[in-house]
């Protein structure tokens, strides 16, 4: 039995705190908290930019700054007048986060210490726009004077660029450098550049309109005139590039065999825009805002979209949708979302696939395209150091210098356990939904070597289960979603030793083989269908009789290397039910531990119950709460016909959007017992906006919703619907199935709920069971 804890005590057993003394590799060095102040996240294609409320970087220590494929370009950039930082009015993400607006005002200036001459705060109004377009940041910030006086300020715009990499960032010491540089190259333009170690050359221009009255590296001041009611706008373009250090253009084949090169050209639009000489920096700004919309809403075009009787309910959903499109990035296989700002904004196979999966009822494009670019880059070969073997999915890849140097293996990194099966289960989800077999025959090789792959390569030792041990010592120690190094552990406390077989990924390889199995029949392979489909039945089997553990009234964890029971109440128990390997007579006792009061804090589920010897509600994954986890199980719980515990913590995940900043769910937070007239409390480092996150209120929508869509039947079909307290009435619109489109409305009277069919076009057939 698990030992017994107060809430938020952590009790280990003597003999092993020795395993934590020292940090873990690629651990994330928090000396400063995320929550202590409200910053602001953009991104286009492979840059982003991490500011704080005002837009300014770097003012304070911290993550701040403008990212491009993985280095940080720009790591300072402040914004003063006459010496002083704006007073704040107001900071927003517009609605759709394509651009952060700032409103400020002067606060009281004297000019001169001397005298009393003064110009009084709140006499100009200053507002300002910054958005990433195309490998650029653009930043406008107007001047408008409401005095009476004829004003003279001046502005001044301090900048550098200490080209980072991410994980220097995050905390990892470097002892060698590349060589940087700085000049001013004409009246309006500094440029940095950075030489890396990689033989790679980035380059930072800072441009600025109108001509500054003085420039400098580092420094650019304007000496503004304002008349009464008068109007004045700087700009400021930061571009961002990088080349190799050839002495001649490398071959064209040398671009295509990275895969991480694959989302260069296609998230950039082939690179940062090249204006017409002569064009005004106020003109410049225009046009990559308009096309930067156009943009937006090509992306957008066609989407479910949904409108409920809870105007907060429906803040949140765009909210979430915006952070869905924006982390969105464009490869030549299709767009793929990138998995979270700041730590993350890169391609995870793991993460893109849950993503898709939870998305893939308002948009199915997410899920076309990380199937086909995971194919693209799939492991061909051997490659321990990579964690590859042929068959397997990415798991992460990266541009930044260490990457490239093979000082962190993640230049194409493969070490997820899980990554490869859910690919293959992706594949089923995503043609139940869009009938695109065009897709399904051209990622079917892919989908064949990943089936090798696990039986080949997943399960180490013959045993039926698919099993994890990183092949070198710069690899992660835990391959599942879970990834800490703590995260797999035994009741006592200890951790487990390899090779490790998950809970959730053997639902994982029990879900793949039965969709597989149906593609297969759909290709009219029979015989593949029949062996498909027999092997995920033993599977079931042998699950069941593995991991049940009586006492506990759940799955265990893990399976260690010696097949014993990481005998531990988690949440990874939930995905058994997501995907279906959970059988039925055990999926009441599964949903009443996970619902407990030690595994659901009154917010969400926690990863592990409270009570288990690592539970600490403040680790990343040893107590915490991650609403995609909580997702997942509410579509687990659904599948098993268990509404009211998927409407409960639906409910609870709600209330937690409500206190966060921008009604946005954030990666995770601490797994803290619930507390009257007191909010979640925030981890502190967690990524916000996070891909999986945005997904997540869809995906618990449609769990609660019982939203089946199947193509091939023609049939959207909604399984006893139920809505959770806070919604009286939803409509969704434009849900898609084929040539068809219906709009469904959904209204709750007491604990029942009727459908209306609003609006039809095409043939679709809408069902409600009971």
């Amino acid at each position: 039995m698990a030992a017994q804890a107060q809430a938020g005590s952590v009790q280990m057993p003597r003999g092993f705190q020795d395993a934590d003394e020292v940090l873990p590799t690629y651990h994330i060095e928090a000396q400063t908290s995320l929550v202590e102040r409200p910053l602001r996240s953009l991104k286009f294609g492979e840059a982003f930019g991490v500011l704080d409320s005002y837009g300014d970087i770097g003012v304070q220590p911290g993550p701040e700054g403008l990212y491009f494929q993985d280095t940080r370009y720009l790591s300072r950039l402040e914004v003063t007048v006459e010496g002083q930082r704006p007073l704040m009015l107001s900071s927003v993400m517009q609605d759709d986060n394509g651009a952060l607006s700032v409103d400020m005002t002067t606060p009281d200036i004297r000019l001169d210490a001397h005298d009393e001459t003064s110009i009084p705060r709140e006499t100009v109004a200053i507002e300002r726009t910054k958005f990433l377009f195309r490998g650029t940041c653009y930043d406008r910030i107007g001047l408008r004077s409401y005095d009476a006086k004829h004003r003279r300020l001046r502005i001044a715009v301090t900048f550098d660029a200490d080209y980072r990499d991410l994980f220097e960032v995050r905390g990892t010491n470097r002892t060698e450098r590349g060589k940087r540089g700085v000049q001013v190259t004409s009246d309006r333009e500094v440029q940095f550049r950075y030489v890396g170690l990689d033989e790679i050359v980035r380059t930072t221009a800072v441009h600025f309109g109108p001509t500054p009255d003085r420039i400098e590296p580092g420094r650019a001041e304007f000496d503004v005139s304002l008349p009464p009611g008068g109007r004045v706008s700087l700009f400021i373009r930061v571009v961002f590039e990088s080349h190799r250090a050839f002495t001649k253009p490398p071959a064209a084949d040398m671009v295509g065999e990275d895969a991480a090169a694959r989302l260069t050209l296609a998230a950039n639009g082939g690179g940062p825009v090249r204006h017409p000489k002569g064009l005004s920096e106020g003109t410049i700004f225009a046009r990559a805002y308009r096309d930067q919309r156009r943009d937006q809403r090509e992306m957008t075009a066609g989407i479910t979209t949904i409108i409920s009787s809870n105007d907060q309910f429906n803040e949140g959903l765009c909210r979430a949708t915006a952070d869905l499109y924006m982390l969105a990035s464009r490869t030549p296989e299709g767009i793929y979302p990138f998995a979270g700002i700041p730590w993350y904004s890169t391609v995870f196979g793991r993460d893109g696939i849950i993503t898709a999966m939870m998305a893939l009822w308002i948009d199915a494009k997410f899920a076309r395209g990380v199937l086909r670019y995971l194919a693209a880059t799939q492991a061909k070969t051997v490659d321990p150091a990579a964690d590859a073997q042929p068959g397997k999915v990415l798991h992460e890849t990266r541009r930044g210098e260490m990457a490239m140097l093979g000082e962190v293996p993640f230049r194409h990194y493969y070490g997820t356990i899980d990554g490869t099966p859910l690919f293959a289960m992706l594949a089923w989800e995503y043609y139940a939904v869009s009938g695109d077999m065009e897709t399904i025959r051209a990622v079917w090789p892919a989908l064949e070597l990943a089936l090798a792959w696990m039986d080949r390569y997943g399960d180490r030792d013959g045993d039926g289960f698919v099993e994890y041990a990183r092949d070198t010592d710069k690899g992660l120690e835990n391959q599942g979603w879970k990834d800490s190094h703590d995260s797999i552990f035994h009741a006592d406390g200890h951790l487990a030793k390899g090779p490790i077989a998950l809970c959730e990924v053997q639902g994982y390889v029990y879900a793949a083989k039965h969709g597989i199995a149906k593609l297969a029949r759909l290709l009219g392979d029979d015989v593949t269908a029949d062996r498909l489909a027999s092997e995920a039945e033993a599977l079931r089997e042998r699950f069941d009789a593995a991991f049940w553990n009586e006492e506990l009234g759940t799955y265990a964890l893990a399976l260690d290397g010696a097949k014993k029971q990481c005998a531990v109440r988690s949440s990874n128990a939930g995905h058994a039910l997501f995907t279906g390997i959970a059988k039925p007579e055990r999926a009441a006792r599964v949903a009443e531990t996970l619902l407990c009061k030690d595994g659901f804090n009154g917010w969400g589920v926690r990863t592990i119950a409270q009570g288990e010897a690592r539970y600490n509600p403040m680790s990343y994954h040893n107590g915490s709460i991650w609403p995609h986890d909580n997702a997942l199980i509410a579509m687990g719980l659904a599948r098993y016909d268990r509404k009211a515990e998927a409407a409960r913590i639906f409910q609870g995940m709600f209330d937690t959007a409500l206190y966060q900043d921008q009604k946005r769910l954030p990666e995770l937070f601490c797994g803290f017992t619930r507390r009257r007239q007191r909010g979640p409390v925030s981890y502190p480092v967690a990524c916000s906006p996070q891909a999986w996150a945005a997904a997540a209120p869809f995906a618990f929508l449609a769990a609660c919703l019982g939203l089946e869509l199947d193509h091939d039947r023609n049939r959207v079909r909604l399984n006893n619907p139920i809505l959770p307290a806070f919604l009286d009435g939803v409509t969704l619109y434009n849900v898609r199935l084929g040539a068809s489109r219906v709009d469904l409305r959904f209204q709750r009277h007491a604990d029942d709920v009727t459908v209306s069919v609003v609006r039809r076009v095409g043939d679709v057939q809408v069902v409600m069971t009971k």
